[in-house]
């Protein structure tokens, strides 16, 4: 695995307040192994009430770092599944998960009627797959990570903190 850390010096403005510069990280795993094994890292010390916001390809590795992350948290992750026709999964372990897959999905009015906020906001951690389709439901402050292909089994993985809180989880 190669790490390369990178910060980006962006300044960004919301409402007028200028907000702090973003910390981000640069991974490159060769195998889904490396990718399993770097995510749950990051299961391990991620708390209740963290965002992390998945964004790739389809295949580009989102549901194989879904796997690790529930590793991390201690809860079987064979029972980790695209929740690609069912919006939302749950599992349980030393936190909830709450997994998100907004492929299908068309419109912030179906995130609303099943109250993706009390999720997002709540005593657990809620992944999001596809979270570029959260428009402007998506929270200002959380923890980005795209994953990019670089040849059949390497991948780029590129971690971003939106906000103080997430910047401890690049490392």
């Amino acid at each position: 695995m190669i790490v390369q850390k990178i910060y980006i010096r962006k300044k960004y403005s919301v409402n007028g307040h200028k907000i702090k510069l973003m910390k981000s990280t640069k991974i490159i795993t060769k195998t889904p192994e490396e990718t399993l094994k770097m995510a749950e890292r990051l299961g391990k010390k991620v708390s209740a009430g963290d965002i992390i916001c998945l964004f790739g390809d389809l295949g580009a590795g989102k549901t194989t770092f879904v796997k690790g992350l529930a590793k991390g948290l201690k809860f079987n992750s064979t029972k980790v599944k695209s929740p690609t026709f069912v919006l939302m999964n749950i599992y349980e372990g030393r936190l909830p998960v709450y997994h998100f897959d907004l492929y299908r999905i068309e419109a912030n009015v179906e995130l609303a009627m099943i109250g993706y906020d009390e999720f997002l906001y709540g005593d657990g951690v809620a992944v999001i797959e596809w979270a570029e389709r959260l428009n402007t439901l998506m929270p200002q402050e959380r923890l980005d990570i795209e994953l990019t292909h670089r040849n059949p089994e390497e991948r780029m993985i590129k971690m971003i903190a939106r906000g103080n809180r997430y910047e401890t989880f690049i490392h």
